[in-house]
């Protein structure tokens, strides 16, 4: 029984182990990098060529550390080699050299090299004779080695001074552009737009030129700001800090933003655009608003929805900046888009309105009736808005109107649902197949 006890422990141990990488996505085209890789060092100074870092790396951000013998490896010296492995650094690196061209007739030539603009290559042969021939027209270039310089992959070469030679369980971390994320939401309204049923996913868009294996991935929601120059050693203090956070699979507050962990590890290739589930579908009370903004929109009435993101209304997590598509279902069953709007970072118990798009069966128009100047330094105007409502039922319509300067009502006004020193929101009943017409006066002081 013991052998198997420990075979089982073993196991359970594998599958608890953390990702030996780390990826932390940030809203703003950046993500934190880190790795645990078993490196093996030779005692004394060396070179050392550390590969595979993201093409997009900013190499002022590495961090290196031995975890097995942390005081025994000094990092003395960096060099970020991206000159990497290309026809047209190839031909570039062997001007004056001897290569070999094959065309697609089957034509062979020999030469040293003279010019390779923008493709074409031009080769002096042995006796002196000069060939210049067309790039749409090569087939291969034989060059005889590889020129010194020259990266097969993007190389972080290092010179390092270590006490003890052997295997060193090394933690490399740094930071990366172009990788990218964000939050986009599905949402389904019911039949009589009371209630909606909401999902939401994640996407991340990496064109950071590297593929992170199985890694554990964080995503930070928030507007994380960033100098243009950063001194190395407040760099490396920000990304230890990073990477220190705790590792549980939860929603949290992180500083003052907040941090996303997923479950599972996930390999997110790179030029890969990875979609993952950042909550199963939630039911929500919702309700749909009219809005009539006569200066801005002339007869357009735009159609909002609103719902609490609440524990209580069925959410309550903080809901990442991104996209809300939202559909409804039709009589055959079909989920029908109508519309969809852009969210900035909504916390908790937050309201959140989504913009539809514009009533066809509503219709606003807005008239200046007088403007009468009082006196040197005060001025009347009086404003009619007319709200025709073509559907079979009564609705409530916002009314929006905006001012500036020191002004103030006289007389009457509709129900004032909202007000501040530039704008008004006025609340009007307008019935079904009918039309409710008000106006307002307002008092300008210059």
């Amino acid at each position: 029984m013991k052998p198997l006890i420990l075979i089982i422990l073993c196991v359970i141990a594998v599958t608890l182990a953390e990702p030996r990488v780390a990826v932390t996505v940030y809203n703003d085209n950046l993500a934190l990098v880190r790795e645990v890789r078993d490196l093996q060092f030779e005692k004394g100074v060396q070179t050392f060529d550390f590969v595979d870092v993201a093409a997009q790396i900013d190499p002022t951000s590495v961090h290196f550390k031995s975890l097995t013998d942390p005081d025994g490896l000094e990092l003395l010296e960096q060099n970020f080699e991206y000159d990497l492995v290309g026809l047209h650094r190839l031909l570039e690196k062997y001007i004056d050299e001897k290569v070999l061209v094959s065309t697609e007739k089957g034509d062979v030539y020999n030469g040293t090299l003279l010019s390779s603009q923008n493709g074409d290559v031009i080769l002096q042969s042995d006796g002196g004779g000069i060939r210049a021939v067309k790039s749409g027209t090569i087939q291969t270039v034989e060059f005889p080695k590889l020129p010194e310089g020259l990266m097969t992959r993007p190389t972080l070469v290092w010179l390092l001074r270590c006490s003890h030679a052997g295997t060193h369980e090394s933690e490399i971390s740094y930071l990366t552009h172009h990788i990218n994320w964000h939050a986009e939401y599905v949402a389904v309204v019911n039949e009589d737009d009371t209630a909606l049923d909401l999902a939401g996913w994640v996407s991340i868009d990496n064109k950071s030129g590297a593929t992170y294996e199985d890694a554990k991935v964080k995503l930070v929601a928030g507007d994380v700001h960033k100098e243009e120059k950063v001194s190395l050693r407040r760099r490396k203090d920000m990304m230890m800090a990073m990477a220190e956070a705790p590792q549980q699979f939860e929603e949290k507050e992180f500083f003052e933003y907040h941090l996303y962990t997923l479950q599972r590890p996930a390999t997110i290739k790179d030029r890969q655009i990875k979609q993952l589930s950042l909550f199963p579908s939630q039911t929500a009370s919702t309700e749909k608003l009219y809005f009539y903004d006569g200066q801005r929109q002339q007869n357009k009435v735009r159609v909002d929805l609103q719902f609490k993101n609440s524990q209580e209304n069925g959410l309550g997590m903080p809901l990442p900046k991104g996209k809300i598509r939202v559909y409804k279902e039709d009589e055959d069953g079909s989920q029908e888009f109508i519309g969809e709007d852009g969210i900035d970072h909504i916390p908790k118990d937050e309201k959140v309105r989504v913009t539809l798009g514009n009533a066809f069966d509503v219709v606003g128009e807005r008239v200046v009736r007088s403007t009468e100047r009082i006196s040197s330094d005060t001025r009347k105007q009086t404003v009619e808005i007319s709200l025709r409502n073509h559907k079979d039922e009564a609705i409530e319509v916002i009314v929006v109107e905006h001012f500036g300067g020191d002004w103030e009502f006289i007389g009457d006004t509709p129900e004032i649902k909202e007000k501040t020193a530039y704008k008004v929101e006025f609340v009007v009943e307008v019935p079904a197949n009918g039309e409710n017409v008000f106006d307002y006066t307002v008092l300008y002081h210059n």
